[in-house]
């Protein structure tokens, strides 16, 4: 059983495709049984709403654990090797400038501080990847958005972490995870 914890931060960017990647994850593959707990960050749950992704998720297969505690002791299970990757897709700017700069005050930062320090492999799908990109509004319109330099900064040193890989699509997770299988 390969056991996969993924994240989910609250960025409509990539959210799509990544619901539906834990909904492929999740159904029965008999030569390699996957198993996907997902952790939803507190805006993950608003945005998951106003996307209509929340019940997508909840039939997906997979667990569901939410941030709903001031500490995040959950996060142990990197610690007793329960996980074989950490994924967290979609990852908001302000995501990875905590990751980068060491800040662990979330169930998803802790998520990732703890698979750092119990060398799980991370790969990450940050939402500020290019100077300019299309995204998908909740109302399924196309807009143009354009990152910050200091968020286009952060991914580029969060790109220099040894222990992360970072993504720049969902076919770049699968094959991530073709690896883990």
């Amino acid at each position: 059983m390969v056991n996969i914890a993924w994240g989910i931060t609250g960025a409509g960017h990539f959210l799509r495709e990544s619901i539906d990647l834990i909904t492929e994850l999740g159904q029965t593959n008999d030569s390699a049984p996957v198993k996907v707990d997902v952790f939803v960050s507190r805006a993950a749950e608003e945005v998951l709403r106003m996307y209509h992704l929340d019940n997508d998720l909840h039939h997906a297969a997979a667990t569901v654990v939410r941030d709903n505690m001031a500490s995040a002791p959950i996060v142990g299970r990197f610690a007793r090797s329960r996980y074989r990757i950490l994924v967290i897709a979609p990852a908001t700017s302000n995501s990875v400038a905590k990751f980068v700069w060491g800040i662990s005050d979330s169930l998803i930062t802790n998520l990732f501080a703890q698979a750092g320090k119990s060398g799980v492999p991370i790969v990450v799908l940050p939402t500020d990847i290019a100077p300019e990109m299309d995204s998908l509004t909740p109302n399924n319109r196309i807009i143009k958005v354009y990152p910050r330099p200091i968020d286009l900064e952060n991914t580029a040193k969060l790109d220099q972490f040894p222990e992360v890989t970072l993504v720049k699509d969902i076919k770049e997770i699968q094959a991530c995870l073709n690896t883990f299988s």
